[in-house]
């Protein structure tokens, strides 16, 4: 499905309460032929509209193998979102995509794969791991490795001791503030990087989450011997039109909207981190 630039209508098929302050809502194209017709790769997104009040980015968090149904882990913050938030089944609202370029998962067959993601990083890659899990035969190690301010904060502990459970999969997960019930690592996420085992020549690192703890795990990636072509970030910027129209997402040469928001590390290091980008 081309990103059309009247919205489609969805319908609200589910709603799921995940955190105090975050929400997955289920998708569903109600027209029978765009619902046909939608496909969407790993790292995506959608604009979701609501009539009267504007539209946000959202990241397609579901399999792309079944693109009948679309899910979407919101974080009610702002205008827009908080009004998503008291939407439920039945419901409906605009959505225009999917946008953006995703994850390079073709070129990353053959390879062992790190997953590193930080904060509510996760959203934007797990229809990536879905992806490698359900054609787990086509990639090396897989190492997943999540990492949250607060204990509270992480989501989808099943789907994480689903992952685990699986051949050649290695999962590791990091608080930086835990509670007396945390089992795992207290501390950064990217000290985790120097404990999973994968071959930095043969590797492709997707990268997710605050801009600071990205770059941060791109160096550490780089110093163990991952070459920088093989390490793939998705930013998250000021979106608002989704076709690289209005320039608040512009980065340098790009906008993040239209040319990312998966952009490959070498093309892009020069700016992340420097005052201005």
């Amino acid at each position: 499905m081309s990103a059309a630039a009247e919205p489609r209508q969805a319908e609200v098929i589910e709603r799921v309460h995940e955190t105090r302050d975050l929400f997955t809502l289920r998708l569903r194209l109600t027209e029978p032929a765009a619902r046909a017709a939608y496909r969407f790769a790993p790292g995506q997104f959608n604009m979701l509209y609501l009539p009267g009040i504007g539209g946000v980015p959202i990241s397609i968090a579901s399999d792309p193998d079944d693109p009948t149904t679309l899910d979407h882990t919101i974080r009610a913050v702002g205008r827009v979102t908080r009004v998503l938030a008291g939407l439920g089944h039945g419901d409906r609202l605009g959505l225009r995509g999917p946008y953006g370029r995703g994850w390079p998962l073709a070129a990353a067959e053959g390879h062992d794969l790190v997953v590193l993601t930080g904060g509510l990083g996760c959203a934007p890659v797990v229809a990536a791991i879905d992806y490698a899990v359900a054609r787990r035969e086509r990639f090396g190690r897989l190492a997943i490795l999540q990492g949250v301010k607060h204990a509270a904060d992480l989501l989808w502990r099943p789907r994480y001791d689903a992952w685990a459970a699986l051949p050649d999969t290695e999962v590791r997960l990091a608080a930086d503030e835990p509670d007396r019930h945390w089992p795992d690592h207290v501390g950064l996420v990217t000290d985790l990087l120097g404990e999973v085992r994968f071959d930095p020549g043969a590797t492709f690192a997707l990268l997710c989450g605050p801009e600071p703890m990205m770059l941060a795990g791109a160096r550490r990636l780089i110093a163990l011997g991952v070459p920088d072509t093989h390490i793939w970030l998705s930013l998250e910027r000021g979106f608002q039109c989704g076709v690289g129209h209005c320039g608040h997402c512009q980065l340098g040469p790009w906008f993040v909207c239209r040319d990312g928001p998966v952009f490959r590390f070498a093309d892009i290091r020069w700016l992340l981190g420097t005052p201005g980008f």
